[in-house]
């Protein structure tokens, strides 16, 4: 049984930063993934990382924020800075073994930037 356990959301003010942590257990996983979900909206893709640590990013966090993962721990980060006040969500991890494919998701994590 897979499981992923978030930590490191919380309160901080526009400009500062946060590091979101996700733990797998059960297995490893080719893709790990980082998703969001504000008050209102729909849930949208922030950053995935491949198991070879290519990376890509939704426009609106490319040069804030850094994924990255440990294979030998299977664990990935989100290290999230210049944080505004619309990266406001509930964080998700997710991983999956194909591209665009999740097919776990952590518990969620909120995150909420005051101007």
């Amino acid at each position: 049984q897979v499981q992923l356990v978030e930590s490191g959301g919380g309160l901080v003010q526009a400009g500062g930063s946060l590091r979101l942590s996700c733990a797998a257990s059960g297995r490893t996983f080719i893709y790990m993934a980082w998703f969001r979900q504000a008050p209102g909206k729909e849930r949208e893709f922030v950053a995935r990382i491949r198991w070879d640590a290519v990376t890509y990013y939704t426009d609106s966090v490319k040069g804030r924020f850094t994924i990255s993962r440990d294979n030998g721990k299977n664990t990935v980060d989100l290290q999230m800075n210049s944080l505004k006040p619309e990266d406001t969500a509930v964080y998700y991890c997710a991983v999956g073994s194909s591209l665009n494919t999740y097919n776990y998701w952590g518990q969620g994590t909120q995150v909420t930037v005051s101007s």
